[in-house]
């Protein structure tokens, strides 16, 4: 009883911080916001010089496009709640602590958006809603929502000809795919990069071109960052920094026909990157798409930019490392005292690895098995042991006392022969003066010993092949006894286990699961 009880718990511990405790990790010691990181030379921010800027990208929602199950199949349905829950635990109790003033959404909010009927649209669009609790930020915060659209939402320039209703779709609930906005000093500058590499003259590329030479227009000093879903291109193999968890991804653009539409890519090609570049000039870009961390250098004329790939905030997107970014911009309201350079301030967060966690509770269930079959066994076996184990130390006592005792009585006394009156010899034991080892005498001696030990050792050989015969024929017939006994007590130790923990599994999921 006692081992069932330490065994329920230690899983209660384990489920406690699997399911709790490590989704508070990020916002309680991993991370925090860029501008409370400055070197010690800089004057301590003050918490009105910048604006908090929360990034989130590539959450995808799992849908019937996502995998070769049957749609509402209850494998499909766990596989959406338990992918979904880990995206609300991990924006409820990660991203929302940090209180950001503005939430950045960089695009591919479902898996197969441009796949699905407007009523799987919907639906989808309602889990979206309820995993990040949009419905209560919008009405109870204060708290700025924008989104970039991705290419699992519009699909590439190839779809849009095909199905426009998408863009629309799309456009009505997220709004436009290009605009800017200004939050603090610095100028923010979203485009839908799936139309920047369509067909020179198509009307989608053509808008999204039109907007961006605009944007340039706008000459200032005002620092600019480019927000893009897909990535800036680089050269093949280029590294990604200590962040990347995955192999490199390279240039790679399909097209329906040569120099058409696109089908897919996954980077934006050279001669629209530098031409991108060229109009905008960010100081930083953020991109998503790639579902992987990644920090590159881009130089344009005149100036250079940081691209800071985010990785998804999803486990089932290939990541295991999900993460979010926190960004610091410059406030309006401070003028002075702060460098271009520190207008914008980046920070890298990474969310709980799910994927470990639910390895560690497969390999606990494994050892719990282990322990609770194994350790009744053990205890009688190491109780038979410790039993035999001292009655062969109690014999050795008495065997070593025997052979000492007669050692000792040869070693003091000697022999001497005497002959009687009528010539009989006779033989008088006497103390012995002198110590002076005899080897014939020793010999014999000892050969009248290892006889006495002889005859004994048979007597107990015979007894003990006795005793075998019987302990043998004993537990022949107890094996399957002791194996229905281990049998049920293990059963009854996974019951106790299972009537604890599983009602505090419960409870953790449904806390985070109902709205707040």
């Amino acid at each position: 009883m006692k081992l069932t009880v330490i065994l329920s718990l230690f899983w209660a511990m384990n489920l406690l911080y699997g399911e709790w405790f490590t989704y508070l990790v990020p916002s309680q010691w991993t991370c925090s916001w860029p501008h409370l990181n400055r070197p010690s030379n800089f004057s301590p921010p003050n918490g009105a010089d910048y604006v908090k800027i929360a990034v989130v990208t590539d959450p995808q929602l799992m849908d019937r496009t996502s995998l070769p199950l049957t749609p509402k199949s209850l494998a499909l349905e766990v596989v959406q709640f338990y992918t979904d829950l880990y995206m609300r635990r991990a924006f409820l109790s990660s991203v929302l602590p940090f209180n950001p003033d503005v939430i950045l959404f960089l695009g591919d909010y479902f898996d197969g958006s441009n796949r699905l009927s407007d009523e799987e649209w919907q639906e989808s669009l309602g889990r979206f809603k309820h995993i990040f609790n949009l419905k209560m930020i919008q009405t109870t915060s204060k708290i700025k929502i924008y989104y970039l659209s991705g290419n699992h939402d519009i699909g590439y320039s190839a779809f849009y000809y095909q199905k426009p209703e998408i863009i629309k779709r799309y456009e009505s609930e997220f709004g436009a795919r290009n605009f800017k906005l200004t939050i603090g000093e610095v100028d923010f500058i979203a485009i839908d990069a799936q139309t920047l590499d369509g067909h020179p003259r198509g009307n989608f590329t053509l808008d999204t071109w039109g907007f961006i030479e605009n944007a340039s227009k706008d000459i200032s000093s005002t620092t600019r960052v480019l927000l893009t879903h897909i990535p800036l291109y680089r050269p093949d193999w280029t590294p990604c920094g200590p962040h990347r968890s995955s192999p490199i991804i390279n240039q790679r653009v399909d097209r329906v026909d040569h120099h058409q539409e696109i089908v897919y890519q996954n980077y934006i090609t050279e001669k629209s990157t530098n031409s991108l570049l060229d109009l905008i000039r960010p100081a930083l870009v953020l991109s998503g798409h790639d579902h992987d961390q990644c920090t590159v250098s881009h130089m344009y004329n005149n100036g250079h930019a940081t691209e800071h790939t985010i990785g998804t905030v999803s486990w089932q997107q290939g990541n295991l490392y999900p993460s979010f970014m926190l960004l610091s911009a410059k406030n309006s309201s401070v003028s002075d005292g702060i460098t271009p350079e520190d207008a914008v301030l980046t920070n890298l967060c990474f969310l709980p690895m799910q994927t470990h966690i639910y390895i560690w509770y497969l390999s606990l269930f494994a050892m719990t098995l282990v322990v609770i079959l194994l350790w009744p066994a053990n205890e009688v076996h190491i109780t038979r042991k410790l039993g035999s184990l001292m009655v062969a130390i109690r014999d050795v006592l008495k065997s070593f006392s025997s052979v000492v005792k007669e050692k000792n009585e040869d070693e003091n006394v000697e022999y001497e022969e005497i002959w009687d009156a009528e010539g009989s010899m006779h033989l008088i034991k006497k103390t012995k003066k002198v110590s002076v080892l005899n080897e014939s005498s020793s010999v014999e001696r000892g050969n009248a010993v290892m006889r006495s030990k002889a005859r004994k050792q048979d007597a107990e050989a015979t007894s003990e092949d006795v005793s075998i015969h019987i302990g043998l024929g004993r537990t022949n017939r107890s094996r399957g006894k002791m194996i229905i006994w281990r049998l049920l007590r293990a059963l009854r130790a996974l019951t106790i286990i299972a009537a604890f923990n599983v009602p505090l599994y419960v409870l953790l999921v449904f806390k985070d699961w109902i709205d707040k």
